[in-house]
């Protein structure tokens, strides 16, 4: 089992800087493939970047490459998005998710749990 508690969120200017935290309690931690997803109002949600347990692999969604930053430190159970050059576009709530594999995943169904979520906004 993992918890996941999500940090960092707020309003940002366009052009503007967020880093989000996603601390993580259980065991199972350091096995688990992380991803940040997000969800806009009236829109799915999408991932936006995954990383494996060992952090050789990352994903990124094409729209946040070049900008977002995705990083765990297994020591301290955290997974981390950094975000640059954010846009209004980038507004959502963004969740952090974890698998109970080591290899990433794109879709969120394949991700067995979930944090409450963190609003970002940015505006123009």
């Amino acid at each position: 089992q993992v918890q996941l508690v999500e940090f960092g969120g707020g309003l940002v200017q366009a052009g503007g800087s967020l880093r989000l935290s996603c601390a993580a309690s259980g065991r199972t931690f350091i096995s688990s493939a992380m991803g940040w997803f997000r969800q806009a109002p009236g829109k799915e949600r999408e991932l936006v970047a995954a990383i494996t347990w060992s952090s050789t692999s990352t994903y990124y969604a094409d729209s946040v490459k070049g900008r977002f930053t995705i990083s765990r430190d297994n020591a301290k159970n955290t997974v981390y998005l950094q975000m640059n050059s954010l846009n209004p576009e980038d507004t959502a709530v963004y969740y952090c998710a974890a698998r109970r594999r080591m290899i990433m995943a794109t879709t969120p169904s394949e991700y067995d749990y979930w944090g409450q979520g963190t609003q970002v906004t940015v505006s123009s």
